[in-house]
């Protein structure tokens, strides 16, 4: 019996030993000294190229802090609204930091850390148009807003009276607004504050406030060795004050409290 159970140990070993060994995104990282961030580059503040064509904005200081504290080179990957999930899915990224909330439909496909920044999701509009607390009264409203976007789907589910019109990006959706496509947008405070920078002449105020919206970082379903790295990552980082700095720096707003996943 002794013989036996030893036997069976050693066979055990064997076969623990002859299976692949499991992937692990964190290390595969260090270990080719690069990490790959997907970011938006069409969405000032977020993210967005400056007059000298280089990449800048909030979500581009996050990865390139993410970049420094991991010891690694930065590789930023110009992504859209739509292909955000696409991309972590296809390993064309090792992480998203492209201004995108959670959701428990999105949790399906990504995991997401504790969020690093948050806005003020809500529909806006001209002078001419009374602001209202009463979802019901944006029945018949066009409202513009940008295709799969946590704005997206908020207007899908809750506001299934108004006529919404859906554009790939969000200049397009900003655009559809600025030449009367659209008598009304759904957008967060900081995109709106900084489209209001650029045209100053616009007639936008808010009408409706749906909620906060906090940011997160998209992580590749099951890594959870790297989701944790990034969530200390975050909370190292809103001690020390350097999130609220680049909040403040870049959306012209506290950043307050965040909720916790």
């Amino acid at each position: 019996m002794r013989i036996f159970k030893m036997m069976m140990t050693a066979a055990l070993l064997v076969a623990a030993l002859a299976l692949p060994a499991k992937a692990d995104k964190l290390q595969d990282i260090l270990g080719a000294g690069k990490v790959r961030v997907g970011v938006l580059l069409d969405v000032p503040p977020w993210g967005f190229t400056d007059d000298a064509g280089q990449p800048t904005g909030l979500d581009v200081e996050v990865a390139n802090l993410i970049a420094s504290e991991l010891g690694v080179e930065l590789e930023l990957v110009q992504l859209t609204g739509t292909n955000r999930i696409p991309s972590l899915l296809a390993g064309q990224v090792d992480l998203l930091i492209s201004a995108i909330g959670a959701t428990s439909e999105r949790a399906q496909q990504v995991m997401f850390s504790q969020p690093y920044a948050a806005v003020q999701l809500g529909v806006y509009g001209p002078s001419s148009i009374e602001a209202t607390e009463n979802v019901a009264d944006l029945d018949g409203r066009q409202i513009a807003v940008a295709r799969g976007t946590t704005l997206d789907l908020w207007l899908t589910d809750n506001a299934s009276g108004a006529r919404i019109s859906r554009f790939e990006d969000v200049p397009s959706t900003l655009a559809a607004y600025l030449t009367g496509q659209a008598e009304m947008f759904a957008e967060n405070s900081a995109i709106v504050v900084n489209a209001k920078k650029d045209h100053p002449d616009a007639d936008m105020e808010l009408k409706f406030s749906i909620r906060q919206s906090p940011a997160h970082v998209g992580v590749p379903m099951g890594e959870h060795n790297l989701l944790q790295w990034v969530n200390t990552f975050v909370f190292a980082n809103r001690l020390n004050g350097r999130l609220p700095e680049l909040q403040k720096k870049w959306f012209q707003e506290e950043q307050g409290d965040l909720p916790a996943l």
